[in-house]
């Protein structure tokens, strides 16, 4: 009897495991598995309708890059990062600083990186020349749609806290009211043309009532809320033509991928299985 219930439950293992890992749809000869799609469902909160759009996309995006022969290394990643980092006018070190605050997980940051330089080569691979230039009414247009982006302030009227806890400052972040002995908080007002380029990044790109990312300063970590920009003024748009040259350039390109993908979507041989 034992060993006709250990068959049975053994039998029963193995058609669930089938059925998890089962194939639910075949994407030019490329399988899509029933558990592909409860795992996008749950990662993603998705409804089962989108999660296998998007895993059909994903993986149509991933028969391009290798049908281009399209590869992503460190050194393309670390390069991406330091050219953003220079625009800024921060060294690698210090941009990677800021962004670790903003990404718990900086492989995540880093794999969002892969995936626009993928993108990027892949545009490049099958634009062949369809992405026109954007004119110079169409910059002037966002920028004078986009004028909070390129504003910057004069004077920064900030709370700076200091501490040798990080922890005491993310409780702060959460619960302003909180006070910890171990934090000293100060009323200070920066002036930008005084400001290092970290700090300047930091505070332009803060919302007023807002508090930046943690980072670290003399040995010790630092956060600052800043309460009020004074004298903010636009800054001119030839001075940043060719930011938003790029990123009418990015947008366009995310639009025509879109538009291909499309297209690909509808003369691939998807077939459903179950």
């Amino acid at each position: 009897m034992k060993k006709i219930l250990i068959a049975f439950m053994m039998t029963t293992g193995i058609l669930c495991a089938g059925l998890v890992d089962g194939i639910s749809l075949v994407v030019n000869d490329e399988p899509i598995t029933l558990y592909d799609i409860d795992q996008k469902m749950l990662e993603s909160n998705l409804s089962k309708k989108d999660a296998v759009s998007l895993l059909i996309d994903e993986l149509l995006y991933e028969q391009e890059l290798r049908k281009y022969n399209i590869e992503v290394d460190i050194f393309d990643i670390n390069n991406y990062i330091e050219k953003i980092a220079a625009r800024n006018k921060m060294d690698l070190y210090q941009f990677k600083s800021i962004i670790k605050q903003k990404y718990k997980d900086f492989a995540r940051y880093e794999n969002k990186i892969k995936k626009d330089i993928s993108r990027q080569k892949l545009i490049f691979k099958v634009l062949r020349g369809n992405l026109k230039k954007p004119t110079d009414t169409e910059l002037q247009i966002y920028y004078d749609n986009n004028l909070k982006r390129f504003s910057n302030a004069a004077k920064f009227h900030v709370v700076q806290y200091v501490t040798k806890n990080k922890r005491a400052l993310l409780a702060i972040k959460k619960t302003p009211m909180a006070n910890f002995q171990e934090v000293k908080k100060t009323n200070v007002v920066f002036e930008q043309s005084l400001l290092q380029a970290k700090i300047k990044y930091l505070l332009n790109s803060t919302d007023e009532r807002d508090f930046s990312p943690i980072f670290t300063a003399n040995s010790n970590f630092v956060m600052l809320y800043v309460s009020k920009k004074e004298d903010v003024a636009v800054t001119k748009f030839e001075d940043v033509k060719d930011n938003i040259l790029q990123i009418l350039y990015d947008e366009n390109q995310k639009r025509y991928l879109q538009d291909f993908f499309e297209k690909l979507k509808l003369s691939a041989d998807i077939k459903a299985v179950r």
